[in-house]
């Protein structure tokens, strides 16, 4: 038995509880009130709607500024705080979350197209397991069936606080914290990894493809007198199985420089 699975039979012996959204917390709305100019120079940091929708763990070290009265009346983002983007093209790209993880003393406001997500008891939940708990398909399942629209989608509160949420125990929620984020980490090391590749890949190709005078250069069509277009005027019924049909490729079968056999469509002869 793995320490994750005796943690929870421990802890929780007879399972893991579960909580309605609107039980133990409170909605809030982002800036209003505010034109365009007053992010012309502002004097404090705001979140985007990319900065939610892009990272699991809110990003605190922006640039982005909105001028705020003395004395106005604006939510604040709080530590703990999950927040949600609003709207989007597509059911799938609704409701997509951020979680503010880092403790600041410097005010954060969230920008109007982003509503926010408020614990009343905040020791429920370690905040990292929150950024991944919102980013689960089961979360993401459930969230999705929120949005409503036809050519943009809006998520809706009401229907986001009847969203069912585990309550585990804080011991197993750092377990869970500490093997996801040594995944994620993992996953930053081979991207990165992955791009100095390509770079030093196509550092190299432009070196060895460029040669000097004593190399001659010939133009294409003296090497391939007979250069023509590909099949055109193609419909659906000339499509036909391979016994009555020539192999044709689509643009997708050429990737790269290479024919990728990935897939046998025939035409007609």
């Amino acid at each position: 038995m793995s320490k994750l699975s005796e943690m929870i039979a421990t802890l929780c012996p007879n399972g893991v509880e579960y909580k309605k959204l609107g039980e133990i917390g409170d909605f809030y709305s982002g800036l209003s009130g505010k034109s365009k100019d007053d992010f012309k120079e502002g004097n404090a940091k705001f979140i985007t709607y990319m900065n939610v929708y892009s990272n699991p763990s809110l990003k605190i070290d922006v640039d982005d500024r909105v001028k705020i009265g003395k004395g106005e009346k604006q939510n604040i983002v709080e530590y703990g705080d999950v927040l949600f983007t609003g709207s989007s093209e597509t059911p799938d790209e609704c409701g997509m979350t951020a979680v503010l993880t880092q403790r600041t003393d410097e005010p954060l406001y969230l920008n109007s197209f982003c509503f926010g997500f408020r614990l009343r008891d905040k020791t429920l939940f370690e905040p990292d397991f929150l950024k991944h708990l919102f980013r689960s398909a089961e979360l993401r399942r459930q969230i999705k069936r929120t949005a409503n629209g036809v050519t943009r989608f809006n998520v809706s509160k009401s229907k986001m606080a009847n969203v069912v949420i585990p309550l585990p125990p804080l011991p197993i929620q750092r377990e869970i914290v500490q093997t996801l984020d040594n995944f994620a980490n993992l996953t930053a090391e081979l991207t990165a990894e992955l791009a100095k590749r390509k770079k030093q890949y196509e550092h190299y190709r432009e070196k060895l493809m460029q040669f000097d005078a004593d190399v001659p250069f010939v133009p294409l069509d003296t090497l391939f007198p007979l250069i023509r277009n590909g099949f055109v005027g193609t419909v659906t019924k000339y499509f036909t199985d391979k016994e009555n049909g020539v192999r044709y490729l689509e643009g997708k079968n050429i990737h790269n420089g290479v024919i990728a056999d990935n897939e046998e469509l025939y035409v007609t002869k």
